[in-house]
């Protein structure tokens, strides 16, 4: 393959180690002084990620979901996150819409960009998309829970800003996307919350 110039690193050789639904990709690099180091990479494809609240009833929703990787960690099985998934060929803000409504009932109008970053940029070619989009009572027009035929069994937990808040204070949220979007709601809607200064 024809060598892809990456700054003053170069690629000269990508070889599949294994293609499903994440290919596992072995770089070779050449380095500005002539040496060569390897590269395990996941390719994945673009995500999104959003975190829906209710500014009127003061709360937010997230959903509790099985993670194989934690599980084999010996963690806790079911990790508490934002909504999120694949963008599949679509926008992210379609994204986030049909994953708001498969994961959580939820329909969601207005969204706020908060923005696009690498998920894990040592490890994967994942690029996350960061949302979050305020919700009504009535926007709740299903149950959620995920797809049966993806294996997803997810619970939508909602829960209090303030609450919300203190996970971010007491180290609490395990997700870093998670964490991420509930201190971009924090830092851009303070209004919302209790006692904002015992949170920022």
């Amino acid at each position: 393959m024809a060598e892809e110039k990456v700054g003053t690193y170069r690629i000269t050789h990508v070889t599949p180690l294994y293609r499903g639904w994440r290919n596992l990709l072995l770089l070779t690099i050449r380095l500005p002084d002539g040496r060569e180091m390897t590269r395990e990479v996941f390719e994945n494809t673009e995500a999104a990620a959003v975190l829906p609240y209710d500014p009127v009833r003061r709360t937010a929703i997230l959903v509790r979901q099985f993670r194989a990787p934690v599980a084999h960690k010996g963690f806790e099985a079911t990790v508490l996150e934002a909504v999120a998934g694949l963008l599949d060929g679509t926008d992210p803000e379609t994204c986030v819409r049909r994953e708001a409504m498969e994961e959580a009932g939820i329909r969601l109008s207005a969204l706020e960009p908060v923005g696009t970053s690498w998920s894990s940029p040592g490890a994967t070619t994942e690029r996350l998309h960061l949302f979050l989009a305020p919700y009504a009572l009535a926007d709740r027009v299903a149950e959620g829970g995920g797809l049966a035929d993806e294996h997803e069994d997810i619970e939508v937990v909602e829960i209090g800003l303030d609450d919300l808040a203190g996970m971010v204070r007491d180290n609490a949220i395990e997700d870093l996307k998670t964490l991420s979007l509930a201190q971009a709601l924090l830092i851009r809607h303070p209004a919302l919350f209790g006692s904002v200064g015992d949170h920022t």
